[in-house]
């Protein structure tokens, strides 16, 4: 196993704090699946679950963790989406323009499955 930096170390610890807000955010405005969708990236998501104990507690805590948990398996099956999105774009457009590119796709596909699991 490499070493990492200080600052790559930093930089996770910053971007998966930020990952967990923004889940926790869209849960909060958008409802648990939208959240376990935002938390599918399996750190996210284990961070969700951790920290879900501080909002919650006994029977709401189990209830809220699976709904988080069902979110979480529809969220990795849009991450497998966009990875093979991705393996497509990336050659092809490069991967600074491919990577934008499959990003918005990531938005799009689960911003469509948030409205049509929201009714």
């Amino acid at each position: 196993m490499t070493e990492l930096s200080i600052s790559a170390l930093l930089i996770r610890f910053t971007l998966g704090g930020l990952a967990v807000v923004i889940s926790t955010l869209v849960a909060r405005k958008l409802g648990e699946k939208a959240g376990g969708i935002f938390a599918a990236f399996p750190a996210v998501y284990l961070a969700a679950l951790l920290t879900a104990s501080l909002d919650f507690g006994g029977a709401e805590l189990v209830d809220y963790s699976i709904l988080l948990s069902k979110g979480a398996i529809v969220g990795m099956a849009i991450n497998i989406i966009i990875a093979i999105i991705a393996g497509y774009l990336l050659p092809r457009k490069g991967w600074k323009k491919g990577l934008a590119q499959a990003v918005g796709c990531w938005f799009i596909i689960s911003m469509a499955v948030v409205v049509l699991t929201s009714y």
